[in-house]
């Protein structure tokens, strides 16, 4: 009997300690990681993995002093930095934009002591991955160009697109000029980097500010969305075009009859290629977004490095974007797919493209003198720029508030400054040139400067005048209203 009721004891003893056991094992699987530390969690595992898969591919090829440990690296830091940077934010403003973060991941990268000497980067694969992003960056800005909102606009969105770049473009190379002694080609090719608008910047605060009713029944997000991508347009074609003349060889009237012959191939090439992604895919095909998608990035990508092989350099990026907006005006409401995985490319060669514009920069290599001379030809460009802007929408039918408000939005810059800032020095390398190698790095230096200091004061700008000095539209209306409420409330007064 007694050693019965010790086994029933013992047993009952077991038993409780294997519920006990069970509850808190539930309760532990029960546990979820959610929200800021899940995500956390789960970038860092991401992180980890992509590291360590590509150790296990290439072996010593990942070390540290190697070439693809300096790429995974600068990718890794430059999404890191980004995310860092955009959590600073003052109340009902725009967050920083995460593309400043990814600059300074890469300039940290390049000049910190010990640090630097393990971040390795290959200047042809540094190289090669800013013009895959370049392809990438302008597909999607081809992609995002509203032909019916550019025909609605009318005479007003032409004006701020045209007005402003061109003579922040004259002005910045006269400047420039004078200040840091470039050639006048030179001089325009930076002129037209720095008069592009970043539409990373505009186009995010532009949709803060319609969502709470801000400037919608003048439609001033609109005008700037869509005046946006046509003044982007502009400095790219007054970009290739320069390029093409700087480093064209013969007289100068064959380098600028070769600039043009480069304009007219990149629209040609892109509207044959566009044209042929009207037909093919056909619509009957499994996975047509998928093939549109192949199709429009490897054209896309093919242009720019076919046009570099062919000493056509200023004609891929134009033929890019021709591609993309031919491409996307055929395919009208089934672009939207195709356009968010583009935009998920983007989402990967974004952190890559602004970290290796920053690890190109070698501070200890800067003069102060080079330095401040950029700037004071950036704050000159502004100032030209900012009072252009404000003339352009004098008869359009703002009020005063709105008209600072525009010209005060129409300053950052960003994405196009990162997308070609360096391609004038890729290719004075590629010449072996030395002064032209020179000229290119104060092109990349003085664009560099202008993101740094334009973009974060533009958003900020944006974010606390927009509230201040624009109309709030307290109606509740669906898109299609609304849209139409500000098409023409803003034709009605061209």
């Amino acid at each position: 009997m007694g050693d019965e009721r010790l086994t029933a004891e013992s047993t009952e003893t077991c038993q409780k300690t294997a519920s006990k056991a069970s509850d808190c094992c539930g309760k532990l699987l029960c546990y979820k990681p959610h929200g800021f530390t899940a995500s956390v969690i789960t970038k860092a595992l991401l992180g980890l993995l992509l590291f360590g898969v590509i150790w296990a591919v290439t072996g010593p090829s990942c070390l540290p002093g190697q070439n693809l440990f300096g790429l995974v690296i600068l990718f890794l830091s430059a999404v890191c930095g980004g995310k860092l940077i955009s959590v600073f934010r003052l109340p009902r403003t725009p967050p920083i934009p995460a593309l400043l973060g990814m600059l300074l991941a890469g300039v940290v990268l390049r000049n910190v002591p010990y640090v630097t000497d393990a971040v390795y980067i290959d200047q042809t694969w540094s190289a090669a991955l800013r013009n895959v992003s370049l392809a990438v960056i302008l597909t999607r800005a081809g992609l995002g160009l509203n032909a019916a909102a550019l025909r609605r606009l009318k005479a007003v969105c032409v004006r701020v697109a045209v007005g402003p770049c061109l003579t922040e473009t004259c002005t910045v190379a006269v400047v420039a000029h004078f200040l840091l002694d470039l050639p006048w080609i030179w001089s325009f090719m930076l002129g037209f980097v720095l008069a592009a608008v970043s539409p990373a910047v505009v186009v995010p605060s532009m949709l803060l500010l319609q969502s709470e009713g801000f400037g919608v029944q003048k439609g001033v997000p609109t005008l700037l969305m869509a005046a946006g991508s046509f003044d982007d347009i502009l400095a790219i074609t007054g970009f290739t075009t320069s390029l093409g003349i700087a480093f064209g060889t013969g007289s100068t009237w064959m380098n600028v009859g070769k600039g043009v012959l480069e304009v007219l191939a990149g629209v040609l090439a892109g509207g044959v290629m566009g044209l042929l992604l009207h037909f093919l895919p056909s619509e009957d095909q499994s996975d047509v977004v998928l093939q549109r998608c192949s199709l429009l990035l490897g054209l896309s990508i093919f242009s720019v490095f076919g046009s570099l092989a062919a000493g056509l350099g200023g004609a891929g990026g134009l033929c890019t974007l021709v591609l993309s907006f031919i491409a996307g005006l055929s395919w009208a409401e089934q672009k939207a797919p195709v356009a968010a995985v583009v935009g998920r490319f983007w989402d990967v060669f974004q952190p890559l493209l602004f970290g290796l514009i920053g690890a190109e920069i070698n501070i200890s290599s800067l003069s102060a003198y080079t330095v401040g001379l950029g700037v004071s030809t950036l704050c000159v460009g502004l100032l030209v720029r900012v009072l252009v802007t404000f003339c352009m929408v004098l008869f359009a039918g703002f009020n005063m508030k709105e008209k600072i408000f525009i010209a005060l939005a129409w300053m950052p810059k960003a994405t196009v400054q990162a997308a070609i800032g360096s391609t004038a020095l890729d290719v004075a390398r590629s010449s072996g040139d030395e002064q032209l190698e020179n000229y290119g790095m104060d092109v990349l230096t003085v664009a560099v400067l202008a993101i740094l200091i334009t973009a974060p004061i533009g958003a900020l700008a944006i974010g606390l005048t927009g509230p201040k000095l624009l109309q709030q539209d307290t109606h509740t209306l669906d898109d299609g209203e609304r849209e139409s409420t500000r098409a023409d409330g803003l034709e009605s007064k061209l």
